[in-house]
């Protein structure tokens, strides 16, 4: 009778650990599926073809996402080849960059080898940014008012898309990421933008300004997670980017990327304490499924049109090309009341033809003039 009781017991404690090991191995492989809730990764800069195969092996067990950053890599077809076949064989995803536009054969065939897992590529870096710091690639030159300026950056960059997209010809998404005016670099064409994580600048703003341009606009959007200095070690600690993956995850994103190059994109930065970081991340993101993505819950406050102020602080301009204001300061005031108010569930958006009648995702629309509106 007591060896009839033991082997019960035993049975069943057996059965009890098998279902606990499923649910851990199932918790595991719930990212690495064909359409995964979220994708997680690094931007590799550097064209050292055996260090990317080694951040490949390092990353590819807690990541799902990687993105082939170098155009040492990209603007040599032979490498590409080889580096997409290596990524795509280690069971990831992949995005590419590119400044010119490859080869109409080349695509044609990737597509046809590597299927969804080439998501798409990742064209022109910081275009907006480029036009607040008046970098010499910059679109807008100079303009009359606001709305030139706005209508000219739109027109500058969507060229340059259009140029990209072979006329129009290719199905893939276009990346970006920035670090300010990602209301514009949507209406410019590009699908997907990642909002940058980097300096001091504040994370849950440039989630608002992000999130609400792509909610608004039917685009996607993610976080890039960049340099923290300007000199070694570059990147923030791994405690600080393990709360940035967090912050970005719990905010919606569906892409989270962490840069790896150093300012000579010649190696890369990420150490032992940022890659437990991403393992401790995946687990996380793993063991916590997303089950509520909808918006209806967050308000949206409302800039005036085509006010390409950059928000990094009370020096920054507008549109590059003026010099912030007395309405700036006060904007920047009242939006930092409204983000402390509400947290991550503040949107920013843009006024514009439309924008609320086209917009009921959201509770709320508040205004810089202090007017509230409730559809």
């Amino acid at each position: 009778m007591k060896r009839r009781a033991f082997l019960i017991v035993l049975i069943v404690s057996v059965l009890i650990i098998l279902v606990f090991l499923q649910a851990i191995v199932l918790s595991e492989d719930r990212l690495k599926g064909d359409n995964p809730e979220v994708f997680v990764g690094v931007d590799v800069a550097y064209a050292n073809l055996d260090a990317i195969q080694k951040r490949v092996d390092e990353v590819s067990s807690y990541t799902n996402l990687f993105l082939i950053g170098s155009t040492g890599v990209t603007r040599n077809t032979t490498k590409l080849d080889m580096i997409c076949q290596y990524v795509y064989d280690k069971g990831l995803f992949f995005i590419v960059y590119t400044e010119s536009p490859l080869q109409s054969q080349w695509f044609e065939d990737a597509k046809i080898k590597w299927g969804e897992r080439f998501l798409g590529f990742y064209f022109w870096d910081e275009c907006a940014g480029k036009q607040l710091d008046l970098s010499d690639h910059r679109a807008v030159l100079e303009a009359d008012n606001y709305t030139d300026a706005s209508n000219k950056f739109v027109r500058g960059v969507n060229r340059s898309l259009f140029f990209m997209n072979y006329a129009g010809s290719m199905t893939l998404p276009l990346f970006t990421s920035d670090y300010a005016l990602y209301w514009f670099v949507y209406k410019a064409g590009y699908d997907v933008v990642l909002a940058q994580f980097g300096w001091n600048y504040s994370r849950q703003l440039n989630v608002a300004l992000c999130r609400g341009a792509a909610t608004v606009q039917n685009k996607e959007w993610g976080v890039m997670i960049t340099w923290t200095y300007n000199h070694p070690p570059y990147i923030e600690s791994g405690p600080e980017l393990y709360q940035d993956l967090v912050l970005a995850y719990e905010n919606g994103a569906k892409y989270i990327v962490v840069f790896d190059s150093n300012e000579n994109y010649t190696q890369g930065i990420l150490e032992e304490e940022h890659l437990e970081a991403l393992k401790e991340f995946w687990k996380y993101a793993n063991n916590n499924p997303r089950t509520n993505q909808d918006c209806s819950d967050r308000v949206a406050y409302v800039l005036p049109k085509d006010y390409g102020y950059g928000f990094r602080g009370p020096a920054d301009k507008i549109w590059g090309l003026w010099e912030a204001d007395e309405f700036s300061l006060e904007l920047s005031i009242d939006l930092g009341s409204k983000l402390e108010q509400y947290g991550n569930k503040l949107d920013i958006i843009y006024d514009g033809k439309n924008v609320l009648n086209d917009t009921s995702v959201y509770t709320q629309f508040m205004f810089c003039n202090g007017t509230t509106y409730c559809p």
